[in-house]
């Protein structure tokens, strides 16, 4: 299976985990939310597996700017709804191993977690 990295493009932290990703020779496909969003499925699959609180990115801007209301009393179909919307709201990258998804860039974990898989290949989904 090929391994995809899920986020915004002009990002600093998605910048990062390419950077690490291209010089330890791992192949993957780049997903960009904002070009081609994100399906309902797939956040809610990742929810399962991870918590909508892990996927929140509540740190940004876009989450921040919201009016208080929209912030308060958050559950799973309220946060999902919200990452649908506005998909800058989820935590970047979301790394799909296959079989196992990484959330953020932290190269410790990736030195543990990724494996190279050949050459880069890097298209736009």
């Amino acid at each position: 299976m090929t391994t995809i990295i899920y986020g915004i493009k002009n990002c600093d932290t998605m910048k990062k985990a390419r950077a690490w990703l291209d010089s330890h020779g791992v192949a993957y496909d780049f997903h960009d939310y904002k070009t081609a969003g994100i399906a309902k499925d797939k956040l809610k699959q990742w929810s399962e597996e991870l918590g909508w609180e892990t996927l929140l990115n509540r740190a940004g801007t876009t989450f921040r700017k919201l009016p208080d209301a929209d912030k308060e009393g958050l559950n799973e179909k309220r946060a999902l709804a919200l990452m649908l919307a506005q998909p800058s709201m989820i935590k970047r990258p979301v790394l799909d191993l296959g079989g196992k998804l990484l959330v953020g860039f932290q190269p410790e974990i990736y030195a543990r977690e990724v494996k190279s898989r050949g050459n880069k290949s890097s298209s736009a989904r």
